[in-house]
């Protein structure tokens, strides 16, 4: 016994009655637009293109947008004289090294003096007060590392 085709069996059973009649009823909840290319009535029509003017004016409004935030930004960096935000008491952080994820030494100057903090979850402590001076250039540690960086790479193309 042959089997029906396997298309007419799921149409007929997903589909509620009023629908598996198909034609006006189909037919009206496709857009109309749609409705006319597939019955070859007439064709979609094109969306109309986004005109010059409303380009330019768009662009128009995100530069002015941007030069007002640049503007604003200019006005306050000028009334605070200059500087930037946070920096404006006598507390100055002059460096800082991390011993661990929750711990910290942190060299603080005040006014002629630096302190030299410690500071730990729920703790900061005092640990040495020395007069203002010159820190030695750090470069060192950069030297030393750059040339670890450029003896690795060149064993590294080498092999």
């Amino acid at each position: 016994m042959p089997h029906p085709p396997l298309h007419s069996l799921t149409r007929h059973a997903r589909l509620p009655g009023a629908l598996r009649t198909g034609g006006p009823l189909l037919l009206a909840l496709i857009p109309p637009g749609l409705a006319a290319a597939q019955t070859g009535a007439g064709a979609i029509p094109e969306t109309p293109a986004l005109p010059g003017g409303a380009m330019l004016q768009m662009l128009f409004g995100l530069a002015l947008i941007i030069g007002v935030l640049f503007l604003g930004a200019y006005l306050l960096r000028r009334l605070n004289g200059g500087r930037a935000f946070g920096h404006t008491g006598p507390l100055r952080v002059v460096g800082g090294l991390m011993l661990s994820p929750r711990e910290r030494i942190v060299l603080v100057e005040v006014g002629e003096t630096w302190l030299v903090v410690g500071i730990v979850p729920g703790q900061i402590k005092t640990l040495h007060t020395l007069p203002k001076g010159e820190l030695p250039a750090g470069k060192d540690a950069e030297n030393r590392f750059g040339a670890w960086l450029k003896h690795v790479a060149e064993r590294k193309n080498g092999n």
